[in-house]
């Protein structure tokens, strides 16, 4: 096994606070998605600010990124790896600005407010309009699903690199 930098703390905690909520806001949209019942309410309450929230820690981690940057690859890893995972962090950095925007602007499209909690809802930052809302919805739907892809590449990566490669790249993150 070799020996790598870590990330700094700040961009472990932030890693660790959003995999489960992005996660879980997969499993909410699928459940939205299928349900008719009074669940679809519950769901919907939860999807909504959970999705803000991802949206604030996306720009928090890329400032972050920014500040402290990550640890370099090991020279071993070979060039098709190391540009697909540079690649597929771009992708999924990507994915949790774009989506919470594009969910945002989708409701805000179809004038359905965004409550965050209780009385404290965002203002819309697309004007009314239907068919608007349609294309968004379809595009909320294919970015869902281009982000569980990715997220099921990552995950299969960092099990890849901590349990066959035993290269340190798993240890970067999870210690």
């Amino acid at each position: 096994m070799t020996t790598q930098a870590r990330f700094p703390a700040a961009s472990r905690l932030l890693h660790w606070m959003m995999a489960p909520m992005i996660v879980a806001m997969l499993f909410i949209g699928v459940g939205m998605a299928a349900s008719v019942s009074a669940r679809y309410d519950l769901l919907v309450s939860i999807h909504r600010p959970l999705g803000i929230a991802i949206f604030v820690l996306c720009v928090i981690r890329i400032v972050n990124r920014f500040i402290n940057p990550p640890p370099e690859l090991p020279d071993t890893l070979p060039s098709m790896q190391r540009f697909a995972a540079k690649a597929s962090h771009i992708l999924l950095y990507a994915l949790m600005f774009i989506m919470p925007l594009v969910g945002w602007g989708m409701l805000s499209a179809a004038r359905y407010p965004i409550v965050l909690y209780g009385p404290l809802r965002l203002p819309p930052i697309l004007p009314h309009d239907l068919t608007l809302y349609a294309w968004l919805r379809d595009l909320h739907t294919v970015l869902a699903y281009l982000l569980f892809a990715t997220f099921l590449v990552h995950f299969a990566a960092a099990l890849y690199h901590g349990l066959i490669r035993r290269d340190g790249v798993f240890g970067t993150m999870a210690s």
